[in-house]
């Protein structure tokens, strides 16, 4: 048995690049972008009227003119216009082109407009004033965006406004999540007294939804036969393969056995840590990646958020989890030289530290505990007595 910081790094030296693909950029949220993204051409690409008025010469304003005739209307989306008359002015729309021979825009709400004629209500204006000017942002050839970002709706607007309709991002793995156990049964079917539903599965495939990863799943009944020859397929299938339950040490356990059987390095089993002691962690010569999970509930989603997830975040380049500390609320004992992930409810006090107060449940199958606590609380090992006001790191999952 070994223990969480060696899990961990035996888990970091398997952390891989997935490649890159290219996808739509409609549907690039949230994925890891993989080049660089350049203005086409300078932003914005010519002087932008910013709000609805009349464009005109300032020089005319500073010579005292308060009054314009209007020579014509200016409208976003056509072609340049230009000012004939240095003493009159263009009606603009916010978007528009500013006309040649214009420098200044003025909004209606300053201006008093009859019969094709502007009078100033201003007293003093800015020269250039409403004016967003060519290439102010960014100019053709620049970089906008850095290769790495994790793509939000304000990449997608720089990626629209610059043509790259499609992108080149991290590509996803392809994985599969393994339920196991004779007990299961489907979640739309009525459970026999000695069955339950499904739902380690289920927690899992969201966990990974929530990383804009849709997996598939499977079941393996408690066959050794039956598992050796299901799983023999997946491994050649699928990058990532997670499994829940089969690892302990029951007569029905058949996991580390077959995975055994179809040469699958076991680079470790049991860590000592609770919930969560009987995980399993391995590499198929297929190369896909084996996370064997405990089939109790709470351990199975403990060892996903510590384990799985920060793995997972690095190998599609994603900013690792930030784990601040808590402070105790509450004297809690724990006699077993394990690390213990307690799991607590989070608040905050008037400073804005983070509080962390232990939720009581039933063990690592109480998975309705879960929805009480907001995180998990690492208390290390060594120790009897975590006294409240004590500091620990938290690990949230909400």
């Amino acid at each position: 048995m070994i223990t969480v910081e060696e899990a961990q790094d035996i888990i970091a030296k398997t952390i891989h690049d997935f490649g890159i693909e290219e996808i739509s950029f409609k549907s690039a949220v949230g994925r890891v972008l993989r080049e660089d993204l350049f203005a086409d051409r300078d932003l914005p690409p010519y002087h932008r009227v910013t709000m609805d008025g009349i464009a005109f010469q300032y020089q005319s304003f500073e010579k005292g003119n308060r009054v314009f005739k209007i020579e014509g209307v200016a409208p976003a989306g056509s072609p340049q216009m230009t000012l004939q008359n240095s003493d009159h002015c263009l009606e603009v729309m916010t978007g528009s082109i500013l006309p040649n021979n214009t420098d200044t825009v003025i909004r209606y709400e300053d201006l008093d407009i009859k019969d094709g004629i502007v009078n100033v209500l201003l007293d003093s204006i800015r020269n250039k004033q409403n004016v967003h000017h060519k290439g102010e942002d960014r100019l053709q050839n620049s970089k906008i965006v850095t290769a790495g970002k994790i793509i939000s709706p304000a990449e997608i607007g720089v990626a629209a406004t610059v043509g790259k309709s499609i992108l080149k991002v991290t590509r996803l793995p392809k994985i599969i999540i393994i339920s196991t156990g004779d007990e299961l049964v489907e979640i739309d079917e009525k459970p026999l007294a000695y069955q339950i539903r499904k739902s380690n599965v289920h927690r899992l495939k969201a966990t990974l939804k929530y990383h804009g990863i849709t997996a598939d799943t499977a079941h393996l009944n408690d066959n050794i036969d039956e598992i050796i020859k299901e799983l023999d397929i997946i491994l050649e299938q699928y990058e990532i393969v997670i499994i829940s339950g089969g690892v302990s040490k029951g007569k029905f356990d058949f996991l580390p056995e077959a995975l055994n059987s179809l040469n699958v390095q076991k680079l470790f089993h049991k860590v000592k840590q609770r919930p969560g002691k009987p995980f399993w962690f391995g590499k198929a010569p297929t190369g896909a990646t084996v996370f064997a999970l405990p089939g109790n509930p709470v351990s199975s989603f403990m060892c996903t958020q510590i384990y799985f997830v920060p793995w997972l975040k690095k190998c599609l380049q994603l900013p690792e989890s930030v784990s601040p500390t808590a402070i105790l609320q509450r004297d809690t004992n724990f006699k077993p030289d394990l690390v213990y992930y307690l799991q607590v409810k989070i608040s905050y006090n008037d400073q804005g530290q983070i509080l962390a107060m232990p939720i009581d449940g039933n063990g690592s199958g109480d998975l309705a505990n879960l929805v009480d606590a907001d995180a998990f609380l690492r208390l290390p090992r060594g120790k009897v007595l975590f006294k409240k006001g004590e500091y620990f790191p938290v690990i949230f999952y909400r």
